[in-house]
């Protein structure tokens, strides 16, 4: 894949990418990656950017809206306030000239370097894949354990456990009892993530949602429905 960015009047940075996958010209607009146009080798820059010019007014309409999503998407700055369970970030320029990200048993440490603005978009796409790489992380120290544990002291057995970066759900259970927790789940109180773990394994004798599950449930929670409806207040999605 080869890129070019070419300013445009009136709209702005265009990122142009050449891509063997790609069988025509498209464009896109997305919150911070901004405008992309994806097309194949075999075509010329010129023509690429003779497709741009057309469809300026169509790319000018649709940028306000893009606009209002970025402006309600999270900048992460040295003030940023976001934990996990056991964590909290923490964020600070230094004078090396590398973003660094680790770990300790009690924080998220990112470091950029102070060459650059913290509000920049490189920083910012840093920032998030580090928090990513964080929830991760703590996901695979704490969840599989507890998962094992709900799962003996109530005797609800699985197959397989499998961790995902998911944005529309917390959990979920297949036809043959492999589970899926959302790497997010470390952002909740833990009340919050046994309910999602022991309602995933409830899913392994119920499969639906209709009212044997939910007397199936009490067995071990006495209050689920409260506890979803709580949990509908939390997001997956975090930016």
């Amino acid at each position: 894949m080869v890129e070019k960015i070419i300013p445009f009047e009136g709209i702005g940075d265009v990122k142009f990418k050449r891509n063997k996958r790609s069988r025509a010209i498209s464009i896109s607009i997305r919150p911070i990656k901004g405008i992309i146009v994806n097309f194949p080798f075999f075509l010329p820059f010129s023509e690429a950017i003779r497709i741009v010019e057309l469809r300026k007014n169509w790319i000018q309409k649709n940028l306000p809206r893009i606009k209002i999503i970025e402006n309600k998407i999270t900048q992460f700055n040295e003030t940023s306030e976001f934990k996990t369970r056991s964590r909290v970030l923490n964020i600070a320029g230094h004078t090396g000239p590398k973003f660094t990200a680790d770990l300790t048993e009690n924080t998220i440490n990112l470091r950029y370097p102070l060459d650059y603005n913290v509000t920049s978009p490189n920083i910012q796409k840093l920032i998030r894949t580090s928090i990513q790489w964080a929830l991760k992380a703590e996901a695979k120290e704490y969840l599989p354990n507890r998962i094992r544990t709900i799962s003996a002291n109530h005797n609800l057995k699985f197959n397989k456990l499998f961790l995902k970066n998911n944005k529309t759900n917390w959990g979920s259970c297949s036809a043959i009892n492999n589970i899926n927790l959302n790497i997010h789940l470390v952002r909740l109180p833990d009340y919050l993530i046994d309910y999602v773990i022991i309602h995933e394994l409830c899913h392994t004798v119920e499969k639906n949602h209709g009212p044997k599950f939910w007397e199936f449930m009490q067995k071990f929670i006495p209050n689920p429905k409260e506890l979803s409806k709580e949990l509908k207040s939390y997001s997956t999605q975090i930016y």
